[in-house]
């Protein structure tokens, strides 16, 4: 998961003087600061921000690109820095209060930011300067930035702009509130009976001993809350883990989604949209909610019959111990999909677990990109950060620091609970180097336990890897306002779900994934059978993702005052799923891409269709050979936000993209089994 507007910074620390000035030296951490010692830091950017604000109004004369432009982008830098300092600070601090703390500095820095965007002397500055003969980047530049001026209502009556302001200040607290809810909402389902740990790994119940009340206690961490929905053969407790799980935050973050739904609209009718799905889709490839709406209907055609087929597997798994059933519970998906995958495709993902401790993993993915995008990694040991289990990474090309990146990978209290790259640092050419951070919820290894990994934990950590790659490589531009990402916002899920695909590889898998007790590299013939398992179940997964767009979509399609998220979620699960809801659950509470994402959650499903598309292009009997590795690196990555996301995917692809990939991706399992002609 990528987002910029939320996106965090690191907390403890100091950046040296170095690295904010003219050079190439690599940041440095300093030692942990206290709440004053944070907030000067987040207040000297802004200060500094000001002060190149302060350059771009005072010019006399003719505007040109060194006199507008580059204190602009220096204006841009600084408030970027103080964001992303303040908003890590709110993520992974271990102490509420000074995530306190940091909440009022990102309400602060977001102040700055919509001041900004609403300030008519800056909007007039850029609009003045001759960009005719600039190259092409700059002048992409300052265009996508007069058109995010204009959609932020800097050409609007004075009222207005005062309006708007109060609003968008308005949200940024409602955001920060709406995912701090979720993250400081660690619920816990006591197990009343040993047996309802049956069926889950040895190394899950050794770590989940009694406590000093004689209690076990699963909770909705999802190291602990995901393998209990997968793997307990106890109805009874999967549905209550199911239940604590999708009711975090509730019903705290009701009364804030609400707030947030009435702000956004607001904001949008003053902006002159019939919906904030409308105005938040206007500066993306997608162009409008109605284009949205188009594209649910068409992935739903597209996953609906699919689907269909599955269910009926999971149906007829179930009737093997209730022969009378005739649905399938939402919280019975995981399990029973499980069970699917032992019973037709002869595959326990149990199985693969002890090939897929996390050191070895991590180490396998780190290989695998250096390889892929012909870069090196460097740990540097003992650097001073945030939590002692956090690593510093330096990023090399050609024997040349390009970036730098940092790995906080495992679960802690009042830690951000999904999995996320942050950007740490815009990479300025001959100026800054890009840094980004991964937070995680992965099983922590110790001395006794290897921290064995899920299948599906090895797909996201390559999936983060790939946005943290997409930063770096991204971030060698002239201008802070393009680097590391295109300015679309839903394309940055695109290369981070294409590089999924290399979990799949058997080629890739032997390099890394070794069992941790014996050594021995997992063998093909596994392999062959969990890619094989794994394509079940893609048409269930396609029409979730395909509700929760739905809901994205349908809470802020309309005037909030005729939209209650309970009658959404519960609708849309009915519409685009074959699944029976568990009553009182409000998943839409922890649903945090309604605070970040918005409307906007049609990026996922969106950029599957892409890089599916993207995928097709390499060599799939050995993904790390052949030119298009390079050109891939070339056309789509580096590029940042120098061009648009549309020119990116015609320049790698020659085309413009389409949903064949896609299509077939969604039905390989039955085409496997029709080729083999069983299902066994």
């Amino acid at each position: 998961m990528f987002i910029r507007k939320t996106i965090a910074l690191t907390f403890f620390t100091v950046l040296c003087a170095s690295a904010f000035a003219q050079t190439l030296q690599p940041t440095v951490w300093a030692t942990k600061p206290d709440i004053p010692g944070f907030e000067k830091m987040v207040n000297d950017r802004l200060a500094a921000a000001q002060s190149a604000i302060d350059q771009v109004t005072s010019v006399k004369g003719a505007r040109t690109i060194e006199n507008t432009l580059a204190p602009y982008d220096e204006a841009v830098r600084n408030i970027n820095s103080a964001q992303y300092l303040a908003s890590l600070v709110e993520s992974v601090h271990p102490e509420s209060a000074f995530r306190d703390h940091a909440t009022e500095m990102v309400r602060k820095v977001s102040a700055v930011q919509t001041a900004l965007s609403l300030n008519r002397e800056v909007y007039q500055a850029l609009a003045g300067l001759d960009i005719s003969k600039a190259d092409a980047p700059t002048g992409y530049y300052v265009k996508r930035q007069l058109l995010e001026f204009r959609l932020a209502g800097v050409d609007k009556d004075d009222a207005t702009r005062t309006q708007l302001k109060k609003l968008n200040d308005e949200l940024t607290d409602e955001q920060s509130t709406f995912e701090r809810n979720i993250s400081d909402d660690q619920k816990k389902v006591e197990v009343t009976d040993p047996k309802q740990l049956d069926g889950l790994p040895q190394d899950y119940i050794d770590r989940h001993k009694a406590g000093a009340d004689g209690k076990i206690y699963i909770t909705t961490n999802y190291p602990d809350a995901l393998p209990a929905m997968k793997f307990s053969t106890s109805d009874e407790f999967r549905q209550r883990v199911f239940l604590a799980f999708q009711t975090r935050a509730y019903p705290k973050n009701k009364e804030v989604l609400e707030r947030m739904m009435a702000t956004r609209y607001r904001i949008a009718s003053l902006l002159g949209y019939s919906s904030w799905a409308d105005y938040n889709a206007a500066d993306k490839m997608i162009r409008s909610g109605s284009n949205i709406a188009d594209f649910i209907q068409k992935v739903d055609g597209a996953a609906r019959p699919i689907a269909q087929r599955e269910v009926a597997m999971l149906l007829a798994e179930k009737h093997k111990t209730n022969p009378d059933a005739k649905e399938i519970g939402d919280y019975e998906n995981s399990y029973l999909s499980e069970l699917v995958r032992r019973s037709q495709f002869n595959f326990d993902s149990q199985l693969v677990r002890p090939y897929l401790p996390f050191n070895e993993v991590r180490q396998g993915i780190l290989d695998t990109a250096a390889t892929l995008f012909h870069v090196t990694f460097s740990r540097e040991e003992n650097v001073p950060a945030w939590d002692p289990a956090v690593e510093t990474w330096d990023v090399m090309d050609a024997g040349k620091m390009v970036g730098r990146f940092y790995l906080d990978m495992h679960p802690r209290p009042g830690k951000f609970t999904h999995a996320e790259m942050s950007p740490v640092l815009d990479g300025i050419r001959g100026k800054q180097l890009p840094e980004a951070i991964l937070i995680c919820n992965f099983p922590k290894p110790t001395a006794d336990d290897p921290g064995l990994m899920e299948y599906g934990d090895v797909v996201t950590f390559f999936h983060e890897f790939g946005h943290l790659v997409h930063w770096i490589l991204g971030g060698q531009q002239q201008w802070a306002g393009i680097s590391g990402i295109t300015m679309e916002g839903d394309f940055v899920e695109a290369p981070s779900q294409m590089l999924e695909e290399w979990m799949h590889s058997p080629q890739v898998l032997a390099s890394f994934a070794k069992h941790y007790k014996t050594g021995e590299a997992i063998p093909a013939e596994l392999v062959a059978r969990m890619n094989r398992a794994s394509a079940f179940g893609r048409g269930l997964s396609i029409s979730q993702q395909d509700e929760y767009t739905a809901i994205s979509y349908d809470i802020y399609k309309a005037k909030p005052d005729v939209i209650d998220p309970d009658e959404v979620t519960l609708s849309d699960e009915h519409r685009y799923t074959p699944f029976t809801p568990l009553p009182e659950t409000h998943m839409y509470a922890a649903f945090g891409h309604l605070a970040g994402y918005s409307s906007a959650y049609y990026t996922y499903l969106w950029d599957k269709v892409i890089a599916e598309d993207f995928f097709g292009q390499f060599d799939h009997g050995n993904l790390l050979a052949g030119a298009t590795p390079m050109r891939y690196r070339r056309t789509v990555l580096e590029p940042g936000g120098s061009v648009s996301a549309n020119d990116l995917v015609h320049n790698f692809l020659g085309r413009e993209q389409n949903m064949n990939a896609f299509q077939k991706w969604m039905g390989e399992e039955f085409e496997q089994t029709s080729a083999s002609g069983t299902g066994n």
